[in-house]
């Protein structure tokens, strides 16, 4: 029996002429039907080693076609662009570490040895972004403990979900940090200003304490913007954060240019028992905190117009070299100025009557007060969400209202715990040293485990698999090494404070 085929690529029945099922064209038809057979038969008896870019590209479109034929296509609301999509990367990236940077520089020894580990540790953080986007686009999942879950399993999604929960309850403390910092120095300024007297003059009272001003602030004004079921602020922070980040690195260029004297920086930063590779190890965390955006690249690339894996490539690439320059120049310029005697948080190595850093200041607090809400909206929806799972087989009534009062109560708790310990934390560098460490979960470990286990299933060449399996063992070491051993210095150095 006669099966009839599409007309292969590139060939076309002339215009105006009769039916092509009539007469000779009949003939023409059935002649290029058996010939496309032909090839198509010859095609399949074709061994692995064929060109690889055609090999890639039959990959990711019969991997896609799986994927969507297995579930239906997500509904993710209104379509990010590309501009829009690197803006949010810029803004998840471009927080609290930025002022932790020149420290870091000192810290690692100097501008070359910091520069050298920002470099090799860029290659894991683009290689991880794609790794995520591609494991979304097979599992059809927009979140990124919903992505681990459906390609490592449950237990290792549980792990994801604590892990996901410590690490952003952390990002809080260390926002709650910068924000006390630069109270600090405001309500000092302040003072000054009003009184003229010196700060060592200014009387105590309660109410002039820069941790009542933060308490003041977490209460009227980050609880009433994280209590909201839905926080659509974010669209419209995007550039806020980025706009502030810049801001703070062009004001840092410009202080070292026009600073009267600049300290020595020929000694290192690392004391004698210290060698130089233990303190360029010990930089890897600040910089994992600095550039991490990998919690919400997944809901990015979800929500993305052009989900095509080449075009998501390129926006991890533009996004993380603008991140690149923009922690470079303040890392270099910062450390220049101040050399080893710069300050954890950069903003309080400045005098606090600067007006150019005072801007600044300003901008950067606003920024992250902006950023907190969305922090705990991610957070408690990992914990509000199976919680909503049961109470949703009791009633759709029970349900609304159960979620209220959860809302609530997670929020008024999380906010409160955060403050506790953002007023008791010395400085900024303890925090982000025990995040760093949990960040080599979200940039090394889990998109590590994401591929391995992705090539276990994935309809790929035997070369392919291979390759890609080792980077993500690779990756995956990588990232318990760091983990290990940033965790274990953190842990180390606050006990030694107590």
């Amino acid at each position: 029996m006669l099966s009839f085929r599409a007309v292969p690529e590139g060939s076309s029945w002339p215009t105006g002429r009769p039916s092509p099922l009539s007469g000779s064209y009949l003939i023409q038809w059935v002649a290029i039907g058996a010939q496309s057979a032909a090839l198509a038969d010859a095609e399949s008896r074709c061994d692995s080693s064929a060109d690889q870019s055609m090999e890639e590209l039959a990959r990711e479109s019969i991997s896609l076609l799986a994927s969507t034929s297995a579930k239906p296509p997500l509904d993710v609301g209104p379509r990010l662009s590309s501009m829009g999509a690197v803006f949010i990367m810029l803004k998840s990236a471009l927080g609290a570490g930025l002022l932790n940077f020149p420290w870091a520089f000192a810290r690692a020894g100097g501008v070359r040895s910091a520069v050298t580990v920002e470099l090799i540790s860029l290659v894991f953080l683009i290689s991880g972004l794609i790794i995520l986007g591609y494991s979304s686009s097979i599992s059809r999942q927009h979140t990124y403990q919903a992505v681990v879950k459906e390609l490592c399993g449950t237990a290792i999604g549980q792990l994801c979900e604590i892990c996901f929960i410590f690490n952003l309850f952390m990002i809080s403390v260390a926002f709650l940090v910068v924000v006390n910092d630069q109270l600090e120095k405001l309500c000092n300024t302040v003072y000054e200003l009003v009184t003229a007297l010196p700060k060592s003059e200014m009387p105590y009272h309660f109410y002039t304490d820069h941790r009542f001003a933060l308490v003041l602030l977490c209460f009227f004004l980050i609880m009433p913007m994280s209590i909201p079921k839905e926080i659509n602020i974010q669209k419209y922070t995007s550039v806020l954060g980025t706009l502030a980040a810049t801001y703070l690195t062009v004001s840092i260029i410009i202080k070292y240019f026009t600073m009267p004297t600049v300290p020595d920086h020929r000694s290192p930063f690392y004391s004698s028992g210290t060698g130089v590779w233990e303190s360029m190890f010990s930089v890897i965390p600040t910089i994992c905190f600095g550039f991490q955006c990998h919690e919400a690249s997944i809901a990015i690339y979800s929500s993305m117009e052009n989900q095509r894996l080449s075009h998501w490539a390129f926006i991890c690439a533009v996004a993380m070299i603008i991140c690149l320059i923009i922690y470079s120049l303040t890392g270099v310029y910062g450390y220049l100025t101040f050399g080893k005697t710069v300050a954890p948080d950069i903003l309080m190595s400045y005098s606090s009557h600067d007006k150019l850093m005072l801007v600044a200041r300003l901008l950067f607090g606003v920024s992250i007060i902006t950023i907190y809400p969305i922090i705990v909206l991610l957070g408690r929806s990992v914990i509000q969400d199976p919680l909503l799972s049961r109470w949703r087989r009791r009633g759709e009534a029970l349900m609304v209202k159960f979620e209220c009062r959860s809302r609530w109560v997670l929020t008024v708790l999380w906010i409160m715990t955060t403050l506790l310990i953002a007023v008791f934390v010395p400085d900024i560098s303890k925090v982000i040293s025990v995040i760093g460490g949990i960040s080599a979960f979200f940039i090394f470990i889990f998109p590590g485990l994401c591929l391995v286990f992705a090539m276990q299933s994935e309809p790929v060449s035997c070369k392919t698999r291979i390759t890609l399996t080792i980077w993500g063992a690779v990756t995956l070491i990588c990232g318990a090494f760091i983990f290990g051993q940033s965790t274990t210095v953190a842990v180390m150095e606050l006990l030694g404070k107590i």
